[in-house]
């Protein structure tokens, strides 16, 4: 069962550095419920999803907007953005880290935790 444990849990994800100025700008905007799930070896797609949760529309643009600030200072440009004028679900692609912002609700019914399951996670606080 410890094995389990570490393979969905695991106490320290070694991690580049787009992710960690990622997980670093969500915390700063208060994202909550934040998880970061290391999909190397588990999807082609891309490498990393941080999954978070905003309060409201407003809230989840503002995350949003703070990390691609953050993201592009730190030298990193988005291959894409969805959802900001809706806030419900915004996504930013970065290739290899594809950041997903929800709704409390949408992030429920979507349930990309589960839907990836077999990464390990790590929740961010």
């Amino acid at each position: 069962m410890a094995q389990a444990r570490e393979k969905h849990e695991p106490e320290h994800l070694e991690r580049p550095e787009e992710v960690t100025v990622a997980v670093d700008a969500a915390l700063e905007r208060n994202a909550r419920q934040s998880v970061l799930l290391d999909l190397r070896g588990v999807s082609d797609a891309t490498d990393w999803f941080l999954i978070a949760s905003g309060d409201s529309d407003t809230h989840a643009r503002a995350i949003a907007d703070n990390l691609i600030d953050r993201l592009r200072e730190a030298g990193y440009r988005p291959a894409g953005v969805e959802g900001k004028g809706a806030g419900n679900w915004i996504l930013l692609d970065y290739i290899t880290l594809v950041i997903h912002i929800f709704l409390p609700r949408v992030r429920d019914y979507y349930d990309l935790e589960r839907l990836w399951g077999d990464a390990p996670a790590l929740a961010i606080e």
